[in-house]
């Protein structure tokens, strides 16, 4: 069976929006929509968790309402921070595979999502990446900086896929500060994780620049 985990816990503030921007409309309707309309375009079998602020519960239940959206899901209480959101959301994952992915990116495509999904089969743990293509550097104080190999680094993505026992053993350790994502958590275990082609659309809104680049890609 296939899961995902929607994290859309975060309040936006690098939005400067009097919302979440999780919620804020791109193509009519919010960001959240679209990104739930993604994996139920990929598997309408898939078993959909939202993790969410527990304050903006009724806002989203009253938008679902207002734009009549119908796709069934379910909601838990968002964490602290994205390591305890994730956490709550596994009590409610079956059996099988699970996406973790960031509520912002709603632009995931199907062979983005089959992919990922398809090669967690094999290796159990699977994250999408891109090449770095600006240069890098490196700082070794506050003032001095030095070039890196910009090779050996990759930017990554989600939707983050693992076979479902192997997350749930992960987020049994103690949170660390150095869980910067799903990936990260897996691998403390010494689980080798394996890497696939991202996509440059699969963008995360997180800024005012985001959000009118959001819009092109929905025009186009």
């Amino acid at each position: 069976m296939n899961n995902v985990i929607i994290v859309a816990g975060g309040k936006g503030l690098r939005m400067g929006a009097d919302q979440p921007k999780q919620f804020m409309a791109i193509g009519g309707k919010p960001i959240l929509m679209h990104t739930i309309e993604a994996f139920y375009s990929f598997d309408k079998s898939i078993r959909i968790v939202v993790a969410l602020a527990k304050d903006y519960r009724d806002h989203w239940s009253n938008l679902c309402k207002a734009y009549g959206f119908t796709i069934y899901h379910e909601v838990v209480d968002g964490g602290e921070t994205r390591f305890h959101s994730v956490k709550n959301a596994l009590e409610l994952v079956g059996d099988g595979w699970v996406a973790v992915h960031d509520a912002v990116r709603p632009f995931s495509s199907k062979d983005l999502l089959n992919r990922c999904f398809s090669l967690a089969k094999e290796h159990k743990a699977v994250i999408p990446v891109l090449d770095v293509t600006d240069s890098l550097r490196e700082m070794t104080d506050e003032i001095d900086s030095k070039i890196v190999d910009r090779s050996k680094f990759k930017l990554v993505q989600t939707p983050q896929v693992f076979d479902v026992n192997l997350l749930k053993n992960a987020y049994n350790a103690e949170f660390s500060n150095l869980f910067t994502d799903d990936a990260s958590v897996v691998e403390s275990l010494g689980y080798k994780i394996h890497l696939t082609e991202g996509e440059k659309t699969n963008i995360k809104i997180t800024t005012p620049f985001d959000l009118q680049l959001a819009k092109v890609i929905l025009t186009e």
